[in-house]
């Protein structure tokens, strides 16, 4: 049988047809003592098969594969912050990152793999089938090639559920998308070493573990296209009223504060009027940045560094590397107000500007920031509702958790994801109350909807496979 989007949205709300909490935990632990990376750091100059380029002082790689580090001007009109610059990576080709879906026991189960990346805080991570750049599936690295690659290149469409091309990171990479995809199988596949079939409502859950569900899993997971009359009529939480503003939120049916052609039009009229300019300048033109043989950091400490990293592996295509990797020496903080408009859960969009987009913004979370940088920053550049999120009632509370980036670019950050419920219909020209099927319609198409915020969607699909509706979710421990 072919997976369908009645399926998958059984699969969240299915009990009883999934491996034991327990039994999942213990085959973790057993895959760490296989599949792993071990990350050392070291200078910049001594990265093996990296070079800076002589005119330009870009970090590049010697086969012209993978990815660059350069430096960029960046300038934009009617901001706090009109101009500046950075280092940035330029990864121009597009990734995938696939889920494979089957039919187990009449239930639809997901084909996850357990991945050890070397910027992970605590070792393996729950990943998509397939998580590869073009540079790996085509064999630039020259190791082994990658497992069930096959099922997503040249899918065929009536086995595709999900294909849309994303943006990555618009502040640390430069116009960078990666195709997101579920694609079903009726093939008899046994999971390989470090794979695992769980069901959508058990991947879900398991993001109230801190940095377990990794960033390409949890933008996959936002594409999802759930079946309303489904979720109408098997979720067990219309008696708790914010689940339930929470479904009705998931139906076209149930309306929003404001209509998709106001959301579009202020999308474009915001994309008309913003000047974004990029100038790919040298690395050693940068100002306010300093460059040393261990790394490139800014003066002030804050922000990011761009760092060098020795990496050993077990259990990946290849067994040892170096690269470069940006670091942060602050948590981040990404958070959604929600409020129940008309009885339907909306949540504040913030569209936002950001270099590396492909066009100019994108609908952002309520907040997404590192909150120690704004010490070196115009008073205006501090976000909005960044105290109402940080200071809110834990009884607002609906979602907390930690959630690392992606670890192979990223050495050790994660963010603190935070779901707080709000009273206040709070009005601000940049931002617009968004009920989730608006959201879930514009993750149909390419570059309206950021990483930052589609992690979250994915959180906000989470609360719909939680057992205790309503609860705050993502108390610290390791366990769904």
């Amino acid at each position: 049988m072919v997976t369908t989007a009645s399926n998958i949205t059984e699969s969240v709300l299915a009990a009883g047809n999934e491996i034991e909490p327990a039994e999942f935990h213990r085959n973790l632990e057993d895959v760490k003592s296989r599949i792993y990376t071990h990350a050392e750091r070291i200078p910049l100059e001594s990265l093996d098969h990296w070079y800076s380029d002589p005119d330009t002082g870009w970090l590049r790689h010697r086969s012209g594969k993978f990815f660059s580090v350069m430096g960029l001007r960046v300038s934009v009109s009617d901001a706090p912050v009109s101009g500046w610059c950075q280092p940035i990576i330029n990864q121009p080709d597009t990734g995938i990152l696939g889920i494979l879906a089957k039919e187990i026991n009449g239930v639809t189960h997901f084909l996850m793999q357990l991945k050890a990346e070397p910027g992970n805080r605590d070792g393996l991570q729950i990943s998509p089938s397939v998580q590869a750049t073009r540079s790996n599936y085509t064999g630039a690295h020259g190791g082994k090639s990658v497992p069930y690659l096959e099922y997503f290149r040249d899918a065929p469409a009536h086995r595709v559920l999900v294909d849309v091309r994303q943006s990555e990171q618009g502040s640390w990479f430069l116009r960078k998308r990666n195709r997101n995809m579920i694609v079903s199988t009726t093939d008899e596949i046994p999971a390989q070493d470090g794979f695992q079939w769980l069901t959508v409502g058990q991947v879900l859950r398991l993001l109230r573990c801190h940095d377990l569900v990794n960033m390409d899993t949890r933008t996959v997971l936002s594409c999802l296209s759930l079946t309303v009359g489904v979720l109408r009529e098997r979720h067990p939480g219309y008696g708790d009223t914010f689940t339930a503003a929470l479904l009705r939120s998931c139906d076209p049916a149930g309306g929003s504060h404001h209509g998709d052609r106001e959301i579009h039009s202020w999308i474009t009229e915001v994309r008309s009027r913003t000047e974004v300019i990029v100038e790919p300048v040298p690395l050693r033109a940068l100002t306010g940045w300093c460059r040393s043989a261990e790394s490139i950091r800014h003066e002030t400490g804050d922000f990011f560094e761009t760092i060098g990293m020795r990496v050993e592996s077990a259990g990946r295509e290849v067994g040892r590397w170096t690269q470069p990797m940006l670091a942060t020496s602050e948590d981040g903080l990404i958070a959604l107000l929600v409020t129940r408009i008309d009885g339907v859960l909306h949540a504040l969009m913030h569209l936002r500007v950001e270099p590396g987009l492909v066009d100019v913004a994108e609908l952002a979370p309520t907040v997404q920031c590192t909150p120690g940088n704004y010490a070196h920053l115009p008073s205006a550049a501090r976000p909005a509702f960044l105290d109402e999120v940080r200071l809110a009632d834990p009884e607002d509370i609906r979602f907390d958790t930690m959630l690392s980036d992606e670890g192979g670019r990223f050495y050790r950050i994660s963010n603190r994801h935070l779901i707080v419920e709000t009273d206040t219909v709070h009005a601000h020209p940049d931002y617009r109350w968004m009920a989730v099927h608006q959201l879930t319609e514009l993750l149909r198409h390419c570059h309206y909807v950021n990483v930052q915020a589609r992690s979250l969607v994915a959180c906000l699909f989470s609360l719909l496979a939680d057992p205790a509706p309503g609860a705050a979710a993502g108390q610290g421990d390791r366990s769904p």
